[in-house]
C-alpha cells in the first residue's frame, strides 16, 4: 500500500503502480523461494553497488524500516497470545 501511494505521489497512474508493485512482490517472493539462498544473500546478489535498489534499501534502513517490521511482528505476536488466552 505504501509503495503504491508513493508511486501515485510521483505521478504514476494507480493501476500501473498497483501492477508494478504486485509483480515486484511476486517476483521477489519467487526468487527467495526458488533460490535456496537466504534473504540477505539474495539481496546482496541482486543489488548493484550505487544502483537504484541500493539507494532504496539505504533509505528504508535509515528511516527505520527494519525496526518497524520487528515492532509490527512483536505486536501481532502479543495480540495473538492475548486472543489465545481469552479462548482457553
Amino acid at each position: 500500500e505504501a509503495m503504491i501511494d508513493a508511486g501515485v505521489g510521483m505521478g504514476l497512474p494507480r493501476t500501473t503502480v498497483s501492477e508494478l508493485v504486485a509483480q515486484t512482490m511476486v517476483g521477489a517472493g519467487a526468487m527467495l523461494d526458488r533460490s535456496g539462498e537466504g534473504a540477505t544473500e539474495l539481496r546482496a546478489a541482486v543489488t548493484s553497488p550505487g544502483g537504484t535498489t541500493a539507494a532504496a534499501v539505504r533509505q528504508l534502513e535509515s528511516n527505520g524500516l527494519r525496526r518497524a517490521f520487528f515492532d509490527a511482528l512483536e505486536a501481532a505476536k502479543q495480540r495473538s497470545e492475548e486472543l489465545g488466552a481469552t479462548s482457553e
